[in-house]
């Protein structure tokens, strides 16, 4: 069986743990799926594929020396992250042009211990700027819409978050 990124958890576990594809294939397809299909969705303002790959890495050997189960819950699950929790050496905007240029130096707790967990992060997500709003339209960056109907809006300030799920772009 190869990777689709219409998985979910469960089957993607599987899958690694059955040898059916490797984590750097979990990271690939997802990114590629990302491009692919978030131009018209416009859930994430920042992909961070160097983090996923570096990831994707550490799974890969867990898996070749038999650790795979020690990884944590969240082992080779493509995931991303709100524009407002910073993980280092990304753009931790807020959705607002006046931190477009701000590199975070460290990672949030919550985004360190979701890597720990062994996800694979692909990026950063829109959502309302400096989360102040309901639809994920006051992003600086240009709104998030309903992958459904995109004619409409996600919803809340973590309309990216929600958008990414419901395209299928990320698993959590």
């Amino acid at each position: 069986m190869a990777f689709s990124t219409d998985m979910g958890i469960a089957q993607i576990q599987t899958g690694l743990r059955a040898g059916d594809f490797t984590a750097r294939e979990v990271a690939q397809e997802s990114l590629a799926h990302v491009k692919a299909a978030d131009e018209k969705v416009h859930a994430f303002l920042e992909l961070t594929e160097e983090a996923a790959f570096a990831a994707a890495e550490r799974i890969d050997a867990a898996i070749a020396a038999g650790s795979f189960d020690e990884l944590g819950p969240l082992a080779g699950i493509p995931c991303a992250f709100k524009d407002n929790m910073n993980q280092e050496g990304t753009h931790t905007t807020c959705a607002s042009h006046m931190l477009e240029n701000y590199v975070s130096p460290y990672t949030a707790t919550c985004v360190q211990r979701a890597i720990d967990a062994g996800c694979i992060p692909l990026g950063k997500l829109n959502m309302d700027e400096f989360a102040f709003g309901s639809s994920t339209e006051s992003s600086a960056f240009g709104p998030t819409h309903n992958p459904w109907d995109l004619d409409r809006v996600p919803g809340g300030s973590s309309g990216g978050s929600a958008a990414a799920v419901a395209a299928g772009l990320t698993c959590v």
